[in-house]
């Protein structure tokens, strides 16, 4: 079998592997790719995907760095099943719209500055009507029932714990009259997570594509987070300002809700301190969450038997509109505010942060893995001020990062579901995980287990051939494009030296064009600084 890394390789978003076998060709998982500039624009290369060749797309779970570039494959020809659980189905209804609506919304915004300046129109990456054309093609499969997509290709859901609705894949193959296991894990969840099952356990594989998100590093137990989460609202609360909670609108938000629901049976949220979930598709997703109580795990099913929802608040309001938005932060007194995007880089979550980042009294509790180049890791990092809408903003607001809330196994967590397995040794793929956390992890694992471990690349071809070594085909400048620092900061200096030569003519002009100029160089400088900084 042959198999192209099309994401989350070295990187934590756009997972899609790319399978080939005895004449069939299909695809695990295809997310959006999230980050800075240079990683989205991987976006845009679906031809690489060659959706008409692919004859099936299993799909892990709903979150958007899994399936996001779904309505793109889509809009480029592909017509064939895509096999997922019955919630993850459900909630990619409403997510794919969702971010086929920012799509176009983007390309809209795009568009009013290129009309302006004569610029070429933008295109948006996808419409909301691929997504529309794309919810047909989903085709629900049930955990632990093996299922053939095509001849000689078998596959098992399992749960994976990490959503509602989750799964890692295992998929048997019969190649040169041999059969061969590989296994997908997807996002990993972690034990006594709220809402959804343990990891169901893993039996064999020849060959495991494993998440590495946390192989470096625990999480904060659960009571530890629920603590975090009471002292960040009791410091706002006590200080008559909000608690703003940036987190994604599938999982998170419900867990969130779920955690003050706990913390309201604790005597530990104020009953006049409303909780507002602002986000259209976190409501969305909560009333899927609600339709699917067979996935809830058993403590979360003895709550709702006993009459006591915890996915319900009595003083939870939801805020669909903009107008209900903007109404949250004319509002005076102390509130908990949870809102998208979780990495703080789009969404309505960017205006709280707005009205609140900057105030002493307020908090600011990041519940989330946070990408590179985003607000929320910024934010997380220490940074003193950041830009949002193009305005400098100070913070001044305390904030909390509690890891204990992630969706993901952390490096503990990943290590005991790897001693699941049973039978003989398999070669590693890590996936979905940042480079030097996957280093540390694959260390871990052959330390511990003394598997061959063996962490991809962007867009790396290898050939899964049992008994034999892994011999990857890179090409390095698709992967990691080369920074030419030298002559970046050469043209630095040139365009400096020019800029000085410059001063003595504008010296002669008005003081009010000196002055405008003048603030034109200062904001170049403190950009430089905020680069420096970072680097």
């Amino acid at each position: 079998m042959k198999v192209t890394f099309m994401g989350a390789a070295r990187t934590v978003t756009g997972s899609c592997y790319i399978l080939e076998c005895d004449g069939k060709r299909f695809a695990v998982d295809c997310g959006m790719h999230q980050g800075n500039r240079e990683i989205e624009k991987r976006n845009w290369n679906i031809a690489a995907y060659n959706p008409k060749k692919l004859d099936f797309i299993l799909i892990t779970h709903a979150h958007i760095d899994h399936t996001g570039l779904l309505p793109a494959l889509v809009a480029k020809g592909y017509r064939n099943p895509i096999y997922c659980t019955a919630p993850t189905r459900d909630l990619l209804e409403i997510m794919l719209l969702d971010s086929a609506h920012i799509q176009e919304m983007e390309a809209e915004w795009g568009n009013r500055k290129q009309r302006r300046t004569g610029g070429d129109m933008i295109q948006p990456l996808y419409t909301i009507a691929d997504a529309e054309r794309t919810t047909p093609l989903f085709a629900t499969v049930e955990y632990s029932k093996t299922f053939e997509p095509m001849p000689g290709v078998k596959v098992t859901y399992k749960d994976a714990g990490h959503i509602l609705g989750s799964a890692f894949i295992e998929i048997e193959y019969e190649e040169d009259g041999r059969l061969t296991k590989a296994v997908f894990s997807g996002d990993l969840g972690r034990p006594e997570q709220l809402i959804v099952n343990d990891p169901s356990d893993m039996e064999c594989a020849d060959y495991l594509f494993m998440e590495s998100t946390y192989g470096n590093r625990n999480h904060v137990d659960a009571k530890g987070s629920l603590d975090e989460l009471a002292e960040a609202i009791a410091y706002s609360y006590g200080n008559g300002e909000k608690v703003v909670i940036p987190a994604f609108a599938v999982e998170r938000s419900q867990q969130i809700i779920y955690s003050l629901f706990l913390l309201k049976k604790q005597g530990k949220l104020p009953d006049d301190m409303p909780v507002y979930l602002d986000s259209p598709l976190a409501i969305r997703a909560t009333e899927i969450f609600r339709k699917h109580p067979e996935y809830f795990d058993e403590e979360t099913q003895k709550y709702i038997a006993a009459g006591e929802n915890p996915l319900d608040l009595p003083n939870l309001h939801f805020t669909q509109t903009r107008e209900q938005s903007q109404a949250i932060n004319e509002s005076k007194g102390p509130a908990v505010i949870i809102s998208a995007s979780g990495m703080a880089n789009a969404g309505r979550i960017k205006h709280h942060l707005k009205h609140n980042l900057w105030r002493p009294g307020a908090s600011v509790v990041f519940v989330g893995w946070q990408g590179v180049g985003t607000p929320g890791r910024k934010i997380v990092n220490g940074a003193d001020r950041i830009t949002i809408f193009g305005e400098e903003v100070l913070v001044k607001a305390k904030v909390f990062t509690i890891n204990g809330f992630s969706g993901h196994a952390g490096r503990d967590e990943l290590l005991a579901w790897l001693g699941t397995m049973q039978g003989k040794p398999i070669k590693i793929l890590l996936v979905h995980g940042e480079a030097d956390v996957q280093k540390e992890f694959a260390k871990l694992i052959s330390d511990r287990f003394g598997f061959v471990v063996h962490i991809p690349e962007y867009r790396e071809v290898l050939e899964l051939e049992p008994g034999k070594e892994l011999h990857p085909v890179v090409d390095l400048e698709v992967a990691r494009p080369h920074v030419d620092w030298e002559f970046l900061l050469a043209d630095s200096e040139t365009l400096y030296q020019e800029l000085r030569n410059r001063v003595r003519d504008v010296e002669k002009r008005p003081w009010v064009d000196q002055a405008e100029l003048r603030d034109k160089l200062l904001d170049i400088n403190r950009s430089i600084v905020e680069l420096v900084s970072e680097m």
